[in-house]
Parts: structure tokens; C-alpha cells; sequence
């Protein structure tokens, strides 16, 4: 008897493993590393080439493509995950300035365009304790020469940018769809109209693809680099762009009779929906008027920091505006800032851009009683709501008051003919003025099919030092907004960062959030990890209704250390679509990580990859195994650097995913 209730024990232990070993509510999904390849492969400067060698880029996902209606992955509803194609970007280092951002970092003053202006921001935004680190890790890109920064080792970074006039410039990000590398439009040289731009160089242009709506992708690029003479010119910063199919359409800035912004001026494609008659909508930014003949001492870069032997003369960069002839044969040119409007641009099935125009331009380019600060507007994202567009995003307030101009969440609908949009600040969250100011900014980030709105709210006086990024959700059936902390779940504790990145028509937010109170030991930026929350009234699978979740927690299989579901801690969740299959960026660590606790180490070096999550059809909340703590299982913790992943993940305050 005593034998055989040991092997009935045993047996019983080898079933409940095995039935945990298959538990988890999603399954992840690597997203191919083909575009990874082709970036790492290409050629780079020659002083950072060993470090390009041995450095793993990083993937980032920015959006999922939509589900047909009735798909519902959590029944197995006609689950096609296969066909729900992912977006994002692959990076190689930092990227010195967000190319996802209206104005980098979304500040409406322009003044983050060399050091001083990354660590000042730095310091008043985020409040890490080592600004001086991530500044010089932004400017002169990871894996800096810290014996002498100015050699040009680093991988990335806001120097190399700025020293293209003389110094030329390689790709450090491409656009990816499912991991693959996308033509965009700013690759091509009939592309170009300007003139007086010289020959076209290959794999210079950096791109991000924001989304992917039916045979449609689109997203921001820089311009190419052009060999003129001696010297490197770029068109423009930043411009949109749509790809149908392969065959890549530019987004021009829908001003008339300014050749000055039509030539230099930037836009960017965040959002998309499928119209009613098939054709493609898409909303972003898009440059109104310049901002740099007014206070230029705020928008002129420190030339120190350049590096490259070049004065830059105030006098020559007030003139560009006057002389657009002369726009890429002048170094100062190249440094031109823009105020933006919210704008759209309808693309039909052939790639025709059939209309485009401006969402939201109500005030002047520069505020007149604070002339460094100007007039900034987004739509980051749009979705059919009662058969008609809604974009959401943020514009600028005039306050009249000392901070006069601010940026605020915003939701834009249009008349029939989009050639009227009607802008609403999202109520609830006003910035109140002068020194008790309680917002930097805020801004709506996504909009589902019922006017649901997620987004976040930066808090501009310091909370515990982390002066909090706060999100929250508006509904228009209550016009009511709420934030998402302690009330709704412990895991939105007071003081913590978060980014409320999407929304789909089931009411299912994601994002990320702190998984930790303190920050690192080092001062930089807490640990942050993917949350799901279930804001509506019907429950998501083994999700109930109200409900909040890590996804670290609900990809968790419970098996062995070696598992593929542990080989993954989830960084951000940028995307969902209504069949619940998410788009994730997540950390890796090839062959597991050594334990299943959320602090668990890994062996090997972590690369930063690109991932979907697909709900398992029939999961029950049996299946949820809650990662245990460092303390519940104690774990051995290595030293606190500042490694490619802690910096990478340090941009995610600033990167938000574009739909």
C-alpha cells in the first residue's frame, strides 16, 4: 500500500505539473527579427562600427492591425491571429529625440536641441537622479566613450543627428511590419520636389511605422540625406507617410502659399481608420507656421555640443524663412522649428492622397506674451464612432495667464466633408496656472467605437521625486473622466507612472504602469511592466469586469524556469484589437530567466523584442498564476548599471504608441 500511494503521489504531482505547465491566459507570439537583421547589418559610423557589432538593437511594437468584426480570440470565435499583423520600429542605441513626438518630449518650448536641454528636461520632468547619465547617453548615444564623448562611439543618439551636415548619416531605425522592414516614401527620390538637394544617400532615413489598417500601413519618417557638395543637407525633420500594398504616398504639410513650411515644415501620421467608402483616414500633426525668428536664444543648439567646427550664426538662421532657395546650402537651416496643428489626410485604395487639411490651428504660432513658447497640436488617434470620425490628441490652451500657452487632452470631430472640426478639451483635466500648476501636460492617447478615451496627464511638481505621468479614461455617455489609481487597483499606487495606450471597442485598456514604489538603485527610472484593465461592465474571457491585471502575470505558465512564457518580462502593451490580441514590447532572455518571480535575473544578455499576446480560447481563471514577489522567493540580485535595456526602457515616459 505504502508503494503504491507513492506512485499514485507521484503521478498526481505529474499531472499538476503538466496541467500548470499549459496554464496562462495568453500565449506570446515573437514577432519576426528580419527587420533587426537588415538594421544590424547595415553599415554604421565607422568610430561606433565595433559597438554596432556587438550591440543588439532593440524592437519596439507601436500598434495591432484590427480584427474583423466577430473575431474574439478569448472563445476561439474565428481566432485568426496570423493575420493581425504587428507595427513598431527597430532602434540601434537612443534616439536623442523622440521621432514619435510632435516636439520632442512634448514640450511647446522647443528648447530640447543639445545637452543642456536633455538633462534640463531630465531633471524637471523626470526626476531621476542620474540626468547627467541619461543626457549624455541620449546625446552621444548608448556605449559612449566616456573618456572622450566627442569621438563618435556612441550607438545613436541627437549628436549624430545634428552632425549630418558635415558628417553624413546611417540609419538608426526602420519601420517594421510583423518584424519586416517597410519602404516609406522619403527612401525615394522622386519624393523629392525641393531643389538645390543634391544626390540621395541609401539607408539614411530613420522611420517608425505607427499602424495598420487593412492593406494600409503608415507612420513617420525623416528625410533622406543628400550629398550636396561637401556638406549632408535633410529636406525636412519628420514627414508622414502611407504605404498601400508597397507603394509608399508622402503626407505634406495642407498649407497653401508658404513655401517656407511646405518645404521644411514636418508632419507625422499617428492614427487610422477605414472610412465608408473604403478610403483611409489618417490624423497626426502637421507644421502651420515657423516659430524661430521670435527669443532664438530659446531654439538655438549649443554648437559645443555639435562638435563638428561649425559657428552657428542667429542672424543667417532668423533668414531662413525669407529665403527657402537657399534652405539646404545653409547649416543653420537645417534647425528650423515649426508650430503644429492637428491634420488629416484622406488616402484612397490607389495610393491617391484624395484630401488633406488641418484639424486645429486657433492660435497664433507664437504666444505673444511668452514668445519661447509656442502653439503645439496633435491627433494621435481616430476610430469610427456611430459611423462617423472621431480623432482624439491634445492642443493648446491659452490660459492668459503666466504660463499662457498649454497642452491639453482634446477630442476633434469633424462636419461631413471634414472640412470643419470641432475641438473639446477633454473635461476634468484643466492645467491650472502659475506656481500651483498641477499638469506639464495632458493628452488623449486612444478613442474606441462607443467615445471611450484613454490618455495620460504629466504632473509638473514632484511626487516622491518621480512627479508622476498619471492616466486616465473619459466617457462621453457620462462626460465624465477618472484617473486610474488606488480606486480602481493597488497596481496604480499613489506616485506611480503609467501610459494608458489603448482601448478597443470591448472596453479593454492597456498599457504599462511602475511595478515598483522606489526607484532604481542607481536613480534611474523604476522597473515598469504591461497591465490589462477590463474598464467596462462585460468580462474579457477569465478577465473580470473591473478587474486589473500585469500581463507578466497572465502569460506566466507556471513551468519550469526554461519555459518560452518565462523567457519574456513585458515591458509596455502598446495595441489591442477587438478580438483581444495585444501588441507588446518585452524583455528576453534566451533560455529563461533563473526563476518565475517578477525579479528574476537573467543569465545571458536581455534584448528588447517585439511580441503578440493571443488570448487562449475557453482560459478560466484557474489559469491566472500570479508571479510571486523577491520576497516570497528570495532571489540573488546583481549590480544596479545603466545597461541598453534600462536606457531603452527609459524612453518609454516619453514613447507612446500612435493609432
Amino acid at each position: 500500500m505504502p508503494h503504491k500511494m507513492l506512485k499514485l503521489s507521484t503521478l498526481a504531482i505529474l499531472v499538476a505539473g503538466a496541467s500548470q505547465a499549459s496554464a496562462a491566459v495568453y500565449d506570446i507570439v515573437p514577432v519576426s527579427t528580419a527587420g533587426s537583421d537588415q538594421l544590424a547589418a547595415q553599415a554604421y559610423f565607422p568610430s561606433a562600427q565595433a559597438n554596432a557589432d556587438s550591440t543588439p538593437v532593440s524592437a519596439f511594437t507601436t500598434g495591432i492591425k484590427p480584427s474583423a468584426e466577430g473575431d474574439n480570440c478569448f472563445t476561439g470565435n474565428n481566432c485568426n491571429a496570423d493575420s493581425y499583423d504587428v507595427a513598431g520600429t527597430v532602434r540601434r542605441g537612443t534616439q536623442g529625440t523622440p521621432l514619435s513626438d510632435t516636439t520632442a518630449y512634448n514640450e511647446n518650448r522647443q528648447f530640447i536641441d543639445d545637452w543642456n536641454g536633455l538633462y534640463s528636461y531630465c531633471r524637471d520632468n523626470l526626476g531621476y537622479n542620474i540626468c547627467n547619465v541619461w543626457a549624455d547617453n541620449e546625446y552621444y548615444g548608448y556605449d559612449y566613450n566616456i573618456d572622450d564623448v566627442q569621438d563618435g562611439q556612441g550607438l545613436g543618439g541627437l549628436q549624430h543627428i545634428q552632425q549630418t551636415w558635415l558628417n553624413g548619416y546611417h540609419s538608426n531605425a526602420l519601420a517594421l511590419k510583423n518584424g519586416a522592414a517597410v519602404t516609406t516614401k522619403a527612401d525615394d527620390a522622386s519624393a523629392y520636389s525641393e531643389t538645390g538637394l543634391g544626390s540621395i544617400q541609401e539607408n539614411t532615413t530613420d522611420a517608425v511605422l505607427e499602424g495598420i489598417v487593412g492593406n494600409y500601413s503608415f507612420g513617420t519618417s525623416t528625410s533622406a540625406v543628400f550629398k550636396n557638395g561637401s556638406v549632408n543637407p535633410r529636406a525636412f525633420a519628420k514627414r508622414g507617410f502611407v504605404n498601400n500594398d508597397g507603394t509608399p504616398v508622402s503626407l505634406l504639410a495642407p498649407v497653401s502659399g508658404d513655401a517656407f513650411v511646405k518645404n521644411m515644415g514636418q508632419t507625422t501620421a499617428n492614427g487610422a481608420v477605414e472610412t465608408t467608402d473604403g478610403n483611409l483616414l489618417v490624423v497626426g500633426s502637421s507644421s502651420f507656421g515657423q516659430t524661430f525668428t521670435q527669443n532664438l536664444d530659446s531654439r538655438v543648439p549649443n554648437t559645443d555640443n555639435i562638435n563638428i567646427g561649425l559657428g552657428f550664426n542667429k542672424d543667417t538662421f532668423a533668414k531662413c524663412v525669407n529665403n527657402p532657395s537657399n534652405l539646404y546650402s545653409t547649416f543653420e537651416c537645417q534647425f528650423s522649428t515649426f508650430a503644429n496643428a492637428a491634420a488629416f489626410w484622406v488616402v484612397d485604395n490607389t495610393g491617391n492622397l484624395v484630401k488633406s487639411g488641418v484639424i486645429s490651428s486657433n492660435l497664433a504660432a507664437v504666444d505673444p506674451d511668452h514668445d519661447d513658447v509656442s502653439s503645439q497640436a496633435s491627433a494621435n488617434a481616430v476610430a469610427m464612432v456611430n459611423n462617423a470620425p472621431v480623432a482624439v490628441g491634445y492642443a493648446s490652451r491659452d490660459t492668459n495667464s503666466n504660463d499662457s500657452y498649454v497642452m491639453q487632452a482634446a477630442y476633434f470631430e469633424p462636419s461631413a466633408d471634414l472640412t470643419k472640426w470641432t475641438q473639446t478639451f477633454v473635461p476634468g483635466l484643466n492645467i491650472s496656472t502659475g506656481d500651483d500648476r498641477n499638469y506639464q501636460y495632458t493628452m488623449a492617447n486612444d478613442i474606441n467605437s462607443s467615445f471611450k478615451v484613454v490618455g495620460i496627464a504629466k504632473s509638473h511638481n514632484a511626487e516622491n521625486r518621480s512627479i508622476p505621468q498619471k492616466m486616465f479614461i473619459f466617457d462621453k455617455a457620462t462626460n465624465q473622466t477618472k484617473f486610474l489609481d488606488t480606486s480602481i487597483s493597488p497596481l496604480f499606487f499613489r506616485g506611480s507612472n503609467g501610459d494608458a495606450t489603448a482601448i478597443n471597442d470591448n472596453d479593454q485598456v492597456v498599457g504599462w504602469v511602475d511595478s515598483e514604489t522606489k526607484n532604481q538603485i542607481d536613480g534611474s527610472e523604476r522597473r515598469h511592466r504591461a497591465f490589462t484593465y477590463i474598464a467596462g461592465s462585460t468580462a474579457q474571457g477569465p478577465l473580470k469586469a473591473g478587474s486589473v491585471w500585469m500581463l507578466d502575470d497572465l502569460t506566466n505558465d507556471g513551468g519550469a524556469a526554461n519555459t518560452v512564457a518565462n523567457s519574456y518580462r513585458i515591458i509596455s502593451a502598446t495595441d489591442i484589437n477587438d478580438a483581444g490580441v495585444i501588441s507588446a514590447t518585452a524583455n528576453y532572455c534566451a533560455g529563461g530567466y533563473q526563476n518565475l518571480t517578477k525579479e528574476a535575473q537573467c543569465s545571458v544578455t536581455e534584448k528588447q523584442v517585439a511580441i503578440k499576446l493571443v488570448p487562449k480560447a475557453n482560459a478560466t481563471d484557474k489559469d491566472i498564476i500570479v508571479r510571486k514577489t523577491e520576497d516570497e522567493e528570495p532571489v540573488k540580485r546583481s549590480g544596479g548599471s545603466l545597461g541598453i535595456l534600462a536606457l531603452t526602457a527609459l524612453g518609454f515616459i516619453g514613447f507612446r504608441r500612435r493609432k
